[in-house]
């Protein structure tokens, strides 16, 4: 199983750093609204949606990231920034807010519209955090930086909490998970911040050190939070489109939590 998952993941590392560097803006928006897409049959089936529900549910995603994409090419910057905020707020506020008072509380979320709006909540800032990092820099830098410190960070608690994992972090929605693995994650993205500033010019490195924190207790967060959903479906994984990984949801779960507060935290940084 080890093999097979690091297998998928060298062919996926290739095709998306190839995606992400040589694809020009038209095709990096079809592709991601081919993640969004993928992400939302995944959904739709996590759900239980019937059929013919998840087609519908799947068609109005279609048509709110294709006005995500207008938003995207057609918007004054300015207007666009105004929108992206509102979104991103949204989103931070699920992720910080609702998912933990969830955790906690155990409210029944299990009303169809409010999984098809919790959907939207996952899916679609995700996507647009994936447009606007990609363009902060001439080179797509900070989207990278940003979706590498989720990769470091859970392969980090991947292999921490094997090798060290005894105390459960959260034994009711995912047994596997302990407090071992979430300590190996943030050592590990410290680590990992501190070689970036090294390389690179880096100025406001505090900030850099904050989200690292930040960033880890988000992905633990997201990555919590879609286990609960399996859960709920009793199921293993969201899917079997990769091999050794399940769904592509089991692999941007995390992603799903912290690119949006990341891409928050980029605008509110270039306009102070």
């Amino acid at each position: 199983m080890l093999k097979q998952r690091v297998i998928t993941a060298v062919i996926l590392a290739v095709a998306f750093l190839f995606a992400l560097f040589v694809f020009p803006s038209s095709l990096w928006a079809l592709l991601v609204t081919l993640v969004v897409m993928q992400g939302t049959w995944e959904w739709a089936r996590l759900t239980q949606m019937s059929r013919g529900g998840a087609v519908a549910y799947m068609a109005v995603t279609l048509i709110l990231f294709l006005a995500v994409l207008m938003m995207h090419f057609v918007l004054h910057p300015h207007l666009k920034n105004q929108v992206q905020i509102s979104v991103y707020v949204v989103a931070t506020a699920f992720w910080l807010v609702f998912v933990p008072a969830w955790f906690k509380y155990g409210w029944n979320i299990r009303k169809h519209w409010l999984l098809a709006m919790l959907g939207w909540v996952l899916l679609i800032p995700t996507g647009m955090a994936m447009l606007g990092l990609r363009e902060i820099s001439p080179q797509p830098w900070w989207l990278l930086g940003v979706m590498g410190l989720v990769w470091v960070a859970d392969i980090s608690a991947y292999f921490t909490g094997r090798l060290f994992g005894k105390h459960k972090l959260a034994p009711r929605i995912s047994p596997g998970k302990t407090w071992e693995g979430v300590a190996g994650a943030m050592l590990g993205a410290l680590v990992y911040v501190f070689w970036v500033m090294s390389v690179g010019e880096m100025s406001q490195q505090y900030v850099l050190i904050l989200f690292a924190i930040v960033g880890v207790a988000l992905s633990v967060i997201g990555d919590l939070f879609e286990s609960a959903i399996k859960r709920l479906a009793g199921v293993k994984d969201s899917g079997t489109l990769l091999p050794g990984h399940g769904g592509l949801l089991d692999r941007i779960d995390a992603l799903t939590s912290t690119l949006p507060v990341a891409a928050l935290a980029m605008i509110l940084l270039k306009l102070a």
